[in-house]
């Protein structure tokens, strides 16, 4: 496992495509779109080398037309998920033995076949099954995941070839093993690329994965599971399977043979996961991996010094881009009374202009939430900001779901910087603004930081670099990843590694070397060529 042997290419971002009017690629996915939209597949469970159908089936719709089915999943009984904790183990060694630039091989493979074959289908797919427009599936379906393919080997290269150092006598050398036991995977629905990186990244250090995707996610999760078998990743290095989440994770967590978790999802949910592992502790055969990314409630904000037009484009970009449904969008913002007037007739002009419908329809820029449960949840906050006489909605606050589920870019104006959408993670297009006094910009960043449980994500904007120097100290700890005159969303793997600490997770950096690091055991081995043959040392004499 030392570097130098072999060269692995060079890692390089996926460029992002146009899809223009008339462009081959803008034709390609519709084509593809269209063909899915029209015909409905059966995702089996994908135990070892068998496909499962268990007969007992949920239904898959689009978000933005949830009347209209794209196809069944089926669910695993606690006997299926054990089956694939066998399944996984029986394949352990024989995959963990695998030289590294094999399984190095296999992902690269895996990232070109979503560049070129794979990328209007794995596209489309999650236009269907996330609602995301043709750019947001693009830049994640596509460049994202294909990016944490190719950086994730050369991060694996960088890791093996770290070693230490040695001399003419002894010989010391780290061996980089695959952890002992299975590593769970749960991913989320808003990002395909998670979904996809959270399993492929223990596995490319050489362990043995149960991967449970979203049940809103599993449409797209298909196209992956091809992906991966294609690229030939062996039966039984990642399975695959779907259903109750707390009977799977139970059946999980009381394996001995449990090694890890790498997780995406609510705050909540890691929350009880780790309570769970905790109480199990003494079971394991070694101390379990947790690794996850939760929620956010991330900020941007102004100082008087800001460009009102950058501001603007920020939270609009931050906030309604997949319709805030993103770890990192912005969802409060403090905007400074000088600047106020100007950003608000620019930020109602622009959230206006935005166009809310079907993904198939390019020139949208908003489609659907997720599901029901989120529509709900994001109405009835928006109807208490319509009752509550410190809120303010501005622009946006309709909804409808009689066809999709459609929520309003929504943007609230609040007197009470501790109000319930300043604090609460809304996951939707829902945007509070702050107004704050322009000389109470240091206390207003003290309110910043202190008004969230999470630290996921955030934004400065201001032309004043002492101003820049002053609230990137004292937001030191609001946010994981910190933005300087831009929108907090967008993170690119191997330019910023993404994660967040506080209630945000902890914090392992996704798009990064640190991350990979956590599914490795190092073992540190000292050869000695010309071993002593007394104990006697010069200091006990003769």
């Amino acid at each position: 496992m030392l570097k130098g042997f072999f060269q692995v290419p060079k890692a390089v971002n996926e460029p992002v495509k146009s899809y223009a009017p008339n462009s081959p690629e803008k034709a390609a996915v519709l084509a593809e779109y269209k063909k899915m939209w029209n015909t409905t597949i059966d995702v089996p469970l994908y135990i070892g080398s068998e496909e499962i159908r268990t007969g007992n089936t949920k239904t898959m719709t689009a978000p933005h037309d949830h009347k209209h089915s794209v196809g069944t999943y089926h669910l695993a009984e606690k006997s299926h998920v054990e089956k694939a904790i066998a399944n996984a183990l029986e394949s352990k060694t024989k995959w963990a033995n695998m030289a590294w630039e094999q399984r190095a091989a296999i992902f690269l493979k895996a990232a070109e076949l979503i560049a070129g074959p794979y990328r209007a289908k794995i596209n489309a797919a999650t236009m269907i099954a996330q609602s995301k427009n043709i750019f947001q599936a693009e830049i994640d379906a596509s460049c994202e995941l294909i990016d944490f393919l190719r950086y994730n080997v050369e991060f694996m290269t960088q890791i093996y070839g770290d070693q230490p150092k040695s001399n003419s006598d002894v010989w010391n050398r780290l061996e980089y093993r695959p952890l002992e036991g299975f590593v769970y995977a749960i991913t989320p629905f808003n990002f395909t690329a998670i979904a996809a990186n959270l399993p492929a990244s223990a596995a490319m250090m050489g362990n043995v994965v149960i991967w449970k995707p979203s049940d809103s996610q599993v449409f797209s999760a298909k196209i992956i599971i091809d992906v991966f078998k294609e690229a030939g990743v062996p039966d039984g290095v990642i399975n695959v399977v779907f259903g109750d989440a707390q009977m799977i994770s139970e059946t999980v967590f009381a394996s001995r043979d449990f090694a890890g978790i790498h997780f995406t999802g609510s705050t909540h949910v890691f929350k009880d996961i780790w309570k769970t592992i905790g109480t199990n502790i003494h079971h394991y055969k070694t101390y379990p991996r947790i690794v996850g990314e939760t929620g956010g409630k991330d900020f941007i904000v102004a100082h008087p010094s800001a460009n009102v037009k950058q501001v603007v484009t920020g939270i609009v970009r931050g906030a309604f881009e997949f319709q805030g449904q993103k770890c990192s969008a912005a969802s409060r913002a403090y905007i400074p009374q000088s600047l106020w007037n100007d950003v608000k007739s620019q930020l109602i002009t622009d959230v206006k202009s935005l166009k809310m419908g079907s993904p198939e329809d390019f020139g949208n820029f908003v489609t659907a939430v997720i599901h029901e449960g989120s529509f709900d949840k994001l109405a009835g906050f928006i109807d208490q900001a319509k009752k509550d006489t410190d809120a303010e909605i501005i622009v946006g606050g309709n909804y409808d779901k009689s066809v999709g589920y459609f929520i309003e870019p929504t943007v609230i104006v609040t007197t009470n910087p501790k109000y319930a959408t300043m604090e609460t993670e809304l996951f939707g297009p829902v945007m509070t603004i702050y107004v704050y006094e322009d000389k109470k910009w240091a206390e207003t960043l003290k309110l910043v930081d202190e008004t969230s449980e999470y630290a996921l994500t955030g934004a400065i904007f201001s032309q004043d670099r002492y101003a820049i120097e002053e609230a990137t100290i004292a937001l030191q700890n609001a946010a994981g990843n910190f933005y300087i005159n831009d929108k907090p969303t967008g993170a690119v793997v191997g330019m910023q590694p993404f994660g967040g600490a506080r209630a945000s997770g902890t914090n392992d950096k996704a798009g990064s070397a640190l991350n990979l690091l956590r599914w490795a055991s190092p073992r540190t081995i000292k050869e000695t060529f010309v071993t002593p043959e007394d104990y006697r040392y010069p200091f006990l004499g003769e």
